[in-house]
């Protein structure tokens, strides 16, 4: 599918119930509507991702001094694989540098291969691992830090 006119607008209150049905839909230990709201509350840099004003994905970008944190970035099962990750991604290279982030930090589950392949070209590069840090249906499981200089 061609992308034929992506836009990427401020999440608003009225995106937070599809926002969080999208992530139950993709994650087995998804955010609540109240994540959503806390991060949208708490001045974090949050954003819906629409294509031909359709929703296709979503972020939520934390800044902390000259560095930016990726909490979430998801882009809807039916449109997976089709380059939206990788836009979404540079979305929010543009909007941690215009901020004045040097450095872009996110972690990733292990088992997640599609999204470490897609951080791994995007220039991210594994830099630690926190043990135990994901809820997984076995106890836990270890996130993989990465980061991109910007």
């Amino acid at each position: 599918m061609t992308l034929v006119e992506l836009n990427f607008v401020p999440m608003r209150d009225d995106d937070l119930e599809w926002v969080a049905l999208q992530d139950a839909q993709l994650y087995p230990f998804p955010w609540s509507v109240g994540n959503f709201s806390d991060s949208m509350r708490s001045g974090y840099s949050c954003w819906t991702m629409l294509d031909r004003a359709q929703p296709v994905g979503y972020a939520v970008l934390m800044m902390v001094l000259d560095e930016a944190h990726i909490l979430n970035i998801s882009v809807v099962v039916e449109r997976q694989r089709q380059g939206l990750g990788r836009c979404l991604l540079a979305h929010l290279g543009s909007v941690a540098r215009q901020a004045g982030a040097r450095q872009l930090f996110l972690e990733v589950r292990p088992s997640n291969s599609a999204a470490l392949a897609l951080y791994e070209r995007a220039g991210f590069e594994i830099i630690g691992r926190r043990k135990g840090y994901y809820p997984a249906a076995a106890g836990r499981e270890d996130a993989l830090v990465m980061r991109s200089r910007l």
